[in-house]
């Protein structure tokens, strides 16, 4: 398959050429050149069998020329090794839980994926540095999938004092080839700082570089597999034959648009829902046509924290620019900390259900909306005892996977907000 950019239908690039490339040369995202179309009496059967099992089905559609079917049996049944429940909840709620990865988010999926893909795809010893900016989950997902991968560097940019501690941890604590850098400012600094390295052709051509955020088609499109997952769950346990509407707590939106991506596969998925926190950067957008990125603002949600959502260009580009046909796919609703605290507090008192805080965000979304069919639940709870505890009167119980790293000893690198500084430092490894 070949792959266009989200600002040049003409272009045309390798799987190879794009995953290292991460941000496509003109500054757009890379999308695939055709859509494939997925048989799904095919994923009904793997899904049966297993998430990784369909997930082997689903990537063959698109890298089954680049990677043989050996190669995408082996990522997938080591980077899917986990379950992927669909919780009923009570009183028909269902969610789907997408947190049961190793480090408790959503975001295992596709860093896992693209971890173990990568290395299949290099060509060559030279060395790979892999910037990533991270809202909070990203940066572990992306600091496991790569910790100890021969031959490449990954540096971290997270908000100094805008992720929990747990998620700090997280991706402080491994060392070795993962490099961590706290920058003095929001996770949108964090974001263009990366931007700018990748739009320096210059830098480029010196340092093999590349990135493991959602931008990145390889961590991306691995992200609309799990849509397909929870359609056959849901078919089985409540919906019947009905296409579902799901609910997407949203930040940077890359897991939004790769369930567009899923649905024009042919997922059938009624409608989608961006559940989001004060930065209602898209559910604005939806109400009003008025597409406004501005500076984040601090929320009990950290990971949605973002006012200038890349994938916005993606959406965009799947929808051919219709506002219309954007609306008659996506409903978006925006909760405050003091309505997700509620959120978090309804679904105890009501069904004895410990939601993290972005996760109780597509809760709420899915009431008020009244969208018939699941939310996905993007984090474990146990990454946010913090904000839960004064909630509910209690921490929920940290797995031993994750404690252990509370006790090691973080180390990160102050930086400024400036890209560079960001280039220095990858230019010192």
């Amino acid at each position: 398959m070949r792959y266009f950019t989200t600002r040049s239908a003409d272009s045309g690039y390798s799987l190879r050429e794009a995953a290292f490339a991460g941000l496509a040369p003109d500054g757009g995202l890379f999308m695939p050149g055709t859509v494939p179309a997925a048989d799904l009496d095919e994923v009904r059967e793997r899904a049966g069998s297993s998430f990784a099992d369909m997930a082997e089905y689903l990537a063959g559609l698109f890298f089954g020329g680049d990677l043989s079917r050996e190669e995408l049996r082996s990522v997938c049944r080591s980077a899917f090794d986990f379950d992927v429940p669909l919780q009923h909840i009570g009183g028909g709620l269902h969610t789907l839980e997408l947190f049961h990865g190793p480090t408790a988010a959503f975001k295992d999926f596709g860093a896992g994926f693209m971890g173990r893909s990568l290395g299949l795809l290099r060509d060559g010893p030279r060395g790979l540095t892999i910037l990533t900016a991270t809202s909070g989950d990203t940066g572990s997902a992306v600091a496991h999938g790569f910790h100890g991968a021969e031959g490449i560097d990954v540096v971290i940019l997270y908000p100094d004092g805008r992720i929990s501690d747990l998620q700090e941890s997280q991706m402080t604590t491994l060392g070795g080839n993962i490099h961590a850098l706290r920058v003095a400012g929001t996770f949108d600094d964090c974001q263009r700082m990366v931007k700018e390295v990748f739009a320096d052709a210059g830098f480029r051509a010196g340092h093999n570089v590349t990135s493991a955020n959602s931008i990145n088609l390889l961590r991306w499109i691995p992200q609309s597999f799990y849509y397909f997952y929870g359609w056959a769950l849901w078919r089985g346990a409540a919906g019947g034959g009905e296409a579902p509407e799901v609910v997407v707590p949203s930040g940077n939106y890359g897991n939004l648009s790769a369930g567009m991506l899923a649905r024009r596969m042919g997922l059938p998925v009624r409608r989608f829902v961006a559940a989001s926190n004060a930065n209602d950067v898209i559910p604005e957008w939806l109400r009003t046509g008025d597409y406004r990125p501005r500076p984040s603002v601090t929320t009990l949600a950290n990971a949605m924290d973002v006012g200038a959502p890349s994938n916005y260009e993606r959406m965009m580009s799947m929808a051919n620019g219709d506002m219309g046909a954007i609306r008659g796919e996506i409903g978006g609703w925006a909760s405050s900390d003091a309505e997700i605290r509620a959120g978090i507090r309804r679904l105890y008192d009501d069904w004895g259900y410990v939601s993290d805080p972005h996760s109780a965000a597509g809760y709420l979304a899915a009431a008020q909306c009244g969208a018939r069919g699941f939310w996905l639940s993007t984090a474990s709870p146990a990454k946010f005892g913090e904000v839960i505890e004064p909630v509910l009167g209690f921490a929920p119980e940290v797995p031993a996977r994750l404690a252990r790293l509370l006790d090691r000893p973080k180390v990160s690198t102050p930086i400024a907000p400036d890209s560079a500084a960001l280039r220095e430092f990858v230019g010192s490894i």
